[in-house]
């Protein structure tokens, strides 16, 4: 009996000697795991940051931290395979885990592995601490002797207890993008899901925000950010079931997506960054807006040039004379770059319009006859930097490349091929490292050839439209969606790696291509093609959710505008773009003289103000979507010093009546002064001009905004500085 019982105790206490509590933790938050050999690994909490010693106050939940069906088959799941032998289940246990520092962190490696096949998942988290910022990853190994399939292959999952739960996310269409949706979570299902193959996020954006105390709040409020850093097709879910827990998932979309994972190779899943504050959405911004000048953005510790962008001004309309007209007007206002649009190069096939010579990047001689060399002499003899517009994931079927390569392109066999702008453009084939190879020439020729080049604006206008690659193999083209991407990142690797100090901007069609899978290769994204300062304040606050004010594009372009045939002053305009990147989208000689004048004071005003806006803390204060009146945001530095503040009359009527706005940030023991910016007319100057404010007075009581009625679009910006 002795020895029975002697058996039974080393039993239980080798059993629970394996039981190991992880806690994985930044600066202010922390995530609870419980791992146990021979069992799933457990997810326990996520939230403010707690010591292993509290888990004992924490509740228990059965849910596996990276559910696999299998084991529960009647719950959703992140992970589901076909095994060498048919079987579509999967059973993971722990097996152990390996940890090492990093700069700013860890990064934990959970490693587990079927209980009877040889195949393994690592579930990898790495905390970056002083953006209270923690991204989970699996690296999924197939061991077996041939090629498994993922049929489903989710980045990462979170439980989220029931109650009163909102979730914000973005959603919109070409010139609409990123309005914010605010809903409920209730019983069922939520799906935030795009399908368009080479961008995703038109339509939606592979990010959401979970507001745990009822409706979200601004800097009030527990809130999770979760964003999945993808380039391609992407789906959020949320699953709420009969038990106490609302269910995250999120990952690449399964849609034609089957994976065919070969023998002794690791797939690996994008990243999924998890944020958590108890300050609201705001909170919870301020934390991904620091991440991703941290890292997730190019060069985002560098100040941001101020740009004119031809596009809008001269269209498809390149010429020599006129480019050297645009350099010219740019530095006289102030400006610091230029860019030339679509519409410079063409050989046999001559860029007039959208409908040929994509892939065919030589100069067009007749419109520009000193090439590229002329121009960037042009540019300095104008005092400006140069950049350039491409498309190299793309060619027209009108075009020497199409008829040398017809198959270079994604092609669905022998059916016609679906042709998007322009009737002729299609998509190259990125599965190809021969097309690889071509679209980093594309880059290389321009870099390596013009080493004073200093911007490319990169662009992709068509979604992936013809479902079938000539280089995959016949029993691999359900892999496409996701070697498209892979190989898409290959090619800006490489780029990045060769030329690490240039200045590349995202566009996708507008903001298509705005996520943080492409981000970290790119120093900025185009935010929309909808230029209309109006809708712009809208635009861009559901963008600044996600993405900070250093990555955003925010172009002053021409009244009436080109999209919406609104006129709209010149003031507003620059105040609303003047919130993030500024740059203009026009012709400078159309202007009229007051016009111009006031361009270079706001330039100038501008560069004494940026570094607070693209390095700053933001804080929204006053939505557009609830207030249909008003809108206002500011931006504050790291020590509270300095802070900008934006104010835009959105409607007007007689006799309106605004709320205090009251800022945020601030230090409320210290006195700001406040100056105002962008005065047009000294009649209209605030009355706060010149007056030392309190902290406190600004914050817990708030300004008057003074809107005229005459002025149908009024804005104020102020800068503050500590006395």
């Amino acid at each position: 009996m002795k020895k029975v019982l002697l058996f039974l105790t080393v039993m239980l206490a080798t059993m629970y000697a394996y039981a190991t509590d992880i806690v994985i933790s930044t600066n202010n938050t922390s995530l609870a795991l419980t791992a146990k050999e021979g069992e799933a690994l457990k997810v326990r909490y996520y939230g403010d940051k707690i010591s292993p010693a509290d888990l004992d106050g924490v509740p228990t939940t059965w849910w596996d931290a990276y559910p696999v069906f299998g084991t529960s088959y009647n719950y959703p799941s992140c992970l589901q395979v076909q095994h060498t032998d048919g079987n579509q289940t999967l059973d993971l246990e722990y097996k152990g885990m390996e940890e090492k520092a990093t700069a700013d962190g860890r990064v934990y490696r959970i490693k587990m592995q079927d209980r009877i096949y040889p195949f393994c998942v690592d579930v990898c988290y790495q905390t970056h601490n002083s953006t209270d910022i923690i991204e989970t990853w699996t690296e999924i190994t197939n061991n077996e002797k041939k090629a498994v399939v993922l049929n489903h292959f989710d980045s990462g999952f979170l439980p989220i207890r029931r109650g009163d739960v909102w979730a914000s996310h973005l959603h919109g269409t070409w010139a609409d993008e990123t309005r914010v949706t605010t809903e409920k979570v209730e019983m069922g299902g939520m799906y935030i899901a795009n399908t368009d193959g080479s961008r995703n996020a038109h339509t939606t954006h592979p990010e959401i925000m979970i507001s745990l105390d009822g409706r979200p709040q601004e800097n009030s409020g527990r809130c999770i950010g979760a964003m999945l850093c993808w380039n391609g097709n992407y789906k959020l879910r949320i699953k709420t079931t009969d038990k106490d827990y609302h269910l995250l998932f999120a990952g690449i979309d399964d849609f034609a997506s089957q994976y065919h994972l070969d023998a002794g190779k690791t797939f690996t899943t994008p990243k999924l960054a998890l944020t958590y504050s108890d300050k609201g959405l705001g909170g919870v911004s301020r934390n991904i807006h620091k991440w991703a000048r941290g890292g997730m953005i190019a060069h985002g510790d560098r100040l941001r040039d101020i740009l004119l962008n031809s596009w809008e001004g001269v269209y498809f309309n390149i010429n020599e004379e006129g480019m050297a007209g645009m350099m010219n007007d740019i530095a006289s206002l102030g400006g610091e770059l230029f860019v030339m649009d679509d519409g410079w190069f063409g050989g046999k096939y001559p860029r007039k319009d959208d409908c040929s010579s994509l892939g065919d990047w030589v100069v067009d001689k007749n419109k520009l006859p000193n090439g590229i060399e002329g121009l960037l002499a042009q540019a300095k003899k104008s005092g400006v930097k140069f950049g350039i517009w491409i498309e190299p994931e793309f060619t027209n079927t009108t075009s020497e490349l199409f008829e040398k390569h017809p198959d270079w392109v994604l092609t669905a066999g022998a059916r016609p091929l679906q042709k998007g702008r322009g009737g002729t453009q299609v998509l190259l084939d990125l599965t190809n490292p021969k097309v690889q190879d071509f679209v980093v020439k594309v880059v290389d020729d321009l870099f390596g050839k013009f080493p004073d080049l200093y911007y490319i604006k990169w662009d992709a206008n068509t979604p992936l439209a013809n479902y079938g690659s000539t280089y995959l193999p016949k029993d691999r083209q359900s892999n496409l969606y996701v070697d498209y991407v892979l190989g898409l990142e290959k090619c800006l690797k490489r780029i990045r790696e060769k030329y690490p100090d240039k200045v590349i901007q995202a566009c996708g069609s507008g903001g298509g291509r705005t996520n943080y899978g492409a981000m970290p290769y790119f120093d900025e994204f185009w935010v929309s093609d909808n230029t209309d300062a109006l809708q712009r304040v809208f635009i861009q606050w559901g963008t600044s959710y996600f993405y900070p004010a250093i990555s955003m594009a925010q172009h002053v372009s021409t009244s009436p505008n080109h999209n919406t045939g609104r006129n709209i002053p010149i003031k507003f305009r620059f105040d609303v773009a003047s919130s993030g990147r500024l740059g203009m989208e026009m012709q400078p000689k159309e202007m009229n003289k007051d016009e111009f004048e006031f361009s270079k004071k706001a330039i100038a005003e501008y560069k004494k103000i940026r570094e607070v806006i693209q390095f700053g803390d933001q804080y929204r204060l006053v939505s557009p979507y609830d207030n249909p009146d008003l809108a206002s945001l500011m931006y504050v530095n790291e020590d509270r010093s300095k802070a900008v503040f934006f104010a835009y009359k959105l409607r007007s009527f007689k006799l309106m009546k605004f709320p205090l706005v009251r800022m945020a940030g601030l230090d409320a023991n210290a006195k700001y002064r406040i100056r105002e910016v962008n005065v047009i007319n000294e009649k209209r100057r605030s009355a706060l001009d010149g007056k030392v404010v309190s902290g406190r007075v600004l914050m817990n009581t708030g300004i008057e905004l003074n809107f005229d009625d005459y002025d149908e679009f009024a804005s104020r910006v102020f800068e503050l500085k500590k006395e």
